[in-house]
Parts: structure tokens; sequence; C-alpha cells
């Protein structure tokens, strides 16, 4: 393998957290808060748009309370500096990667300041709430936009990248995710079957379902571990 060669990272809620966002897992996530089928499905939309628009507005408000963490800026810089590609894949549907200074971010769970008209597909950028009264600029009705998020049952966007960039990594990096959702849960194995010698490294704040797969292990919170091994890994580029 290439030492300086491309570089996948995968990143989840608990990069997020560190910022001050809440996470959907554990006793007071949202998801703790909030039934999955009540607010995070095609069905929930169907049956009760206004509880699932007013879900998300609150998600899209808390966007502007809370800013990048020092795991968000040490992944701009690596893709700034690192010689080879860096591919950022992200469950989170927040913009703090893109905030931080990150360009090459495939955001596979939809964007959080992004709606899509359910009648021709058509995505926007919105950062102000959603009701159904909205008129869509593209078809001129109203009830038809919808958050652009991959909710429960539907197909994550970019696999095809997704996995094509996996196919080429030289190293995989897993940062802040339970590794419990799939397809990102089976990214690691994938890696491992498929580029033999890759550098697998995982930071979590506790052991995940997925640790085994990995070679190397950085317990702890992102903004604390990330920025420490960038800094290692920078300093030692091989020219």
């Amino acid at each position: 393998m290439d030492n300086n060669g491309n570089i996948v990272i995968l990143t989840g809620a608990g990069i997020s957290a560190d910022s001050g966002l809440d996470t959907f897992r554990g006793n007071f996530g949202l998801w703790g808060q909030h039934k999955v089928e009540d607010i995070a499905t095609p069905e929930a939309f169907e049956k009760n748009p206004k509880q699932v628009q007013k879900f998300y507005n609150t998600r899209r408000k808390e966007l502007s309370r809370v800013t990048p963490n020092l795991a968000h800026q040490s992944l701009a810089e690596l893709e700034q500096k690192w010689p080879g590609k860096v591919t950022l894949v992200t469950q989170n549907v927040d913009d703090l990667h893109e905030r931080a200074g990150s360009q090459n971010v495939l955001h596979m769970h939809g964007k959080l300041l992004e709606i899509r008209c359910t009648a021709t597909g058509t995505v926007f950028s919105h950062h102000l709430d959603v009701t159904q009264d909205l008129m869509c600029e593209c078809c001129k009705k109203t009830g038809t936009l919808r958050p652009n998020i991959v909710w429960f049952g539907e197909y994550p966007f970019d696999l095809d990248t997704i996995f094509s960039a996996l196919d080429e990594a030289d190293q995989f990096w897993s940062i802040g995710t339970s590794g419990q959702v799939y397809p990102a849960g089976g990214f690691a194995q994938h890696v491992l079957m498929n580029r033999a010698g890759a550098r697998m490294v995982e930071f979590n704040t506790e052991v995940s379902q997925l640790s085994h797969l990995f070679s190397e292990r950085y317990e702890g919170s992102a903004s604390e571990t990330v920025p420490r091994f960038v800094n290692t890994l920078l300093a030692n580029i091989i020219s």
C-alpha cells in the first residue's frame, strides 16, 4: 500500500456531538425522544407531514448555534495537505464538514439544509422552516417539499462513488460511528476483503461493533484524538 495514497474516512454522529449536536442513539439521543417510525420513514411523512417537518425544522435551527470542532478542522487540513486523495464519507446530515473547509464530502444520508420536490426530484438549498403550504419553485404546488434526507427504507446517496473510493483506499478511517447502520456498517469489511494491507484506523469513545476490524484504535472524543493523529500523519509525509 502507498503510504501517501488514498484515504477514505467515514464519519458518524460522534464527530458532530463534540460540536454540541444531539446524536440519534443512546438514552438521551433523538431516537430516545421520538419513534423512528414517526419521523424518519416515508410512511411517517405521508401520514403526518406536519410532524415530520417540525422535527427537521428544529434540527435545521440547531445548526445555527454550533460550529465545526477541531476534528472537522483537522480533516479539512488533511484534505488540503495530503499528497493522495482524501474522500470524506459522512452519515451526518449537518454541514459542519463543509463549514470547516472540506471539499470532497459525500453525504450518504442527505443534507439537512436541502429540500426535495417529491413531484420532480429537484433538490433545493433551504435554510428556513418548511411548512406544508410552502410552494415549490419547480412544480408550483404546495405539499410536495420534503427534507432531502435518506429515511429508513430508502437507498443511501452516492453509493457507487463511495464503493469506488473504497476499492482504491490505502487507508480507511472510521470516526464516531457505531457501525450499527448498513451499508456504512459494512465499509470496513469491504476494505479488508478488497484492499489487503490497507491501514485500518478507528476513532471512537468506546468499543464499537466493528472495533475488531481495525488494527489501530484511538479511544476518546473525536476533537481530541483526530487532530493529534492528523498532525502526526502530516508531519511524517514521505516525500
